[in-house]
């Protein structure tokens, strides 16, 4: 039987103000349900930079070697561009992992006129990459996977047209 280990770890100081307020912000920037889903992106950021960290101090032809596939990782991941060094994973941001979940870029592409639409229009299933239907709005999109991404049509025509509606509607009210 498999055991689920938990992908996320609490902060150490509960009760600081300045990271509350810091994760209240993202968590209404990026639309998230809980903090466990903050948390672990910031687990997530922390584990690719512990790797890079370990990579620096050795050399040789095995440091290239893992330096090449993590950087290759992080760029197929859109996380960094092509030509990027250790210095650049260094320089992550918890920022830069949740731009890249579907349920922001579903947002960024104008699927959803907001960030908790796009993540309703995802977990109600309305949402495709690559022709398969994801209901998960912490998927991590590939950069291939990023000109991919659909949405049902009568949906699309829902966001589309639902601003102008309430736009004719405001002025069939004032006349």
């Amino acid at each position: 039987m498999r055991r689920l280990r938990k992908k996320w770890v609490r902060p150490f100081k509960r009760w600081d103000k300045r990271r509350i307020i810091e994760e209240r912000r993202l968590m209404k920037l990026y639309g998230l349900k809980n903090k466990k889903e903050l948390w672990r992106a910031q687990a997530e950021l922390r584990r690719i930079r512990a790797f890079a960290r370990k990579l620096l101090p050795l050399s040789g032809a095995e440091k290239e070697k893992r330096e090449k596939e993590l950087l290759g990782r992080l760029y197929r991941l859109g996380l960094l561009p092509e030509n990027a060094t250790l210095d650049d994973v260094l320089s992550l941001t918890v920022q830069d992992i949740l731009e890249r979940r579907l349920q922001t870029i579903v947002w960024r592409k104008g699927f959803a006129r907001t960030v908790k639409q796009a993540r309703q229009f995802i977990v109600h299933g309305h949402v495709y990459v690559g022709g398969i239907r994801v209901r998960s709005p912490s998927y991590w999109v590939k950069r291939g996977e990023e000109s991919q991404i659909t949405i049902d049509p009568h949906i699309y025509d829902y966001v589309r047209f639902s601003g102008e509606t309430k736009k004719e509607e405001a002025q069939e009210v004032a006349a």
